[in-house]
């Protein structure tokens, strides 16, 4: 077997596929998990695992017909105080896109199973005012019987290289 064929072979067991969790339940309704309000409990981490911040997000979310918005206000541990207000639309049966101000053009969503994957670029601004495009690779998966529990992992890069990771455990109140 060449070299180029067993790159592939492994990259391609390496990845993964929304497909995979079309079976798995409770079915996660994107629409009825988020209306009203949630509270999800976060950190996120550099490429080696460290944790760099950790935060608190309550969203208030309004769904009506194939539109929502999730107005999301982050409580940050260093004091920082940040909103994002996601705008989505059902683009169809199992797709979703998604709109907020530091997002660069649409986040685009695909819903199977328990599970949800994200990918957008948001527009990441630092301290001193820069403004970086970071990619997300953002996954969702309802964990318990009863679909009140969803645990959510991004993974951010840029050109490819691993930056770190964003993990949520969110919570229907």
């Amino acid at each position: 077997m060449n070299l180029r064929l067993r790159r592939g072979l492994l990259a391609g067991c390496a990845s993964n596929h929304i497909e995979r969790y079309t079976a798995e339940k409770p079915a996660l309704d994107l629409a009825n998990y988020f209306q009203g309000k949630t509270i999800g409990h976060g950190m996120v981490t550099d490429r080696s695992g460290a944790v760099i911040r950790r935060f608190v997000v309550r969203i208030d979310g309004q769904f009506s017909g194939s539109t929502g918005v999730l107005d999301e206000h982050f409580d940050w541990s260093d004091g920082e105080k940040e909103r994002r207000v996601w705008r989505l639309e059902k683009a169809g049966p199992q797709q979703w896109i998604g709109r907020a101000d530091d997002v660069d053009g649409v986040a685009r969503g695909e819903v199977r199973g328990n599970s949800l994957r994200w990918g957008y670029v948001l527009n990441l601004k630092t301290k001193d005012g820069s403004v970086y495009k970071i990619d997300f690779d953002d996954w969702m998966h309802l964990i318990d019987p009863e679909g009140r529990v969803l645990m959510n992992r991004a993974i951010f890069s840029k050109f490819g290289i691993h930056l770190g990771e964003v993990i949520i455990s969110f919570q229907k109140l």
